[in-house]
């Protein structure tokens, strides 16, 4: 990666964001039908989502806030559009669902903000740019599932809402190493900062 990484510094990419002045956490979709068995997407996350539980708990102590998204849809998946056609699975997040629901840890405490959302981007679509702006937040720590769908397409909206993405690599999980890897590299070349979970909670304690 760091190769790679190099390759991409010399043509005039990977330049360094940083975090702004107010900061959250955003955990994108970290709920069980990525890790209970006989769940169709099913895939090997527990070290991302103990990595992100422990974000999500730094986060906390510091006093900075946490947004959870989840995927919800209607009952026949209607609003689930073109999406659901292209990955049948996701009728796991229809209306009642255990799947859709969040695991012991990380999951929301009392008023902390859950966005509900139908399509990869936990921007499109939901009230995420404007609450975050309310708040006077400028930067995302984002951790979750997956790499190369929800973080990416999250990460990428973010920026183009005008928040910086720092993306937590440790804390993020795939069902593929590849596809993770190479995600992570693309995010870090295009579209966001990607640290590793020390550097996260290092920033976060300042």
């Amino acid at each position: 990666m760091n190769d790679a990484l190099s390759s991409y510094r010399q043509s005039g990419f990977a330049g360094d964001l940083g975090p702004g002045r107010s900061a959250a956490v955003l955990v994108v979709d970290i709920v069980q039908a990525y890790l209970v068995d006989g769940s169709p997407l099913r895939a090997p996350v527990e070290a991302a989502v103990s990595a992100a539980a422990t974000l999500v708990a730094a986060a906390r102590d510091a006093e900075v806030p946490v947004v959870f998204t989840r995927v919800s849809y209607q009952t026949g998946g209607l609003d689930g559009g073109l999406f659901m056609h292209k990955i049948p699975a996701l009728t796991v997040f229809e209306e009642g669902s255990e799947l859709g629901d969040f695991p012991p840890d990380p999951r929301p405490l009392e008023g902390e903000t859950v966005v509900t959302k139908q399509y990869a981007s936990a921007f499109f679509g939901t009230s995420l740019a404007a609450t975050l702006t309310a708040r006077g937040i400028d930067t995302l720590y984002i951790c979750g599932l997956t790499t190369s769908g929800c973080i990416r397409a999250s990460a990428t909206d973010a920026l183009q809402h005008g928040f910086r993405p720092l993306v937590v690599s440790d804390a993020c999980g795939d069902r593929e190493l590849g596809m993770h890897e190479s995600n992570l590299l693309d995010l870090q070349a295009k579209y966001a900062d990607v640290l590793t979970l020390a550097e996260a909670q290092e920033l976060l304690g300042r």
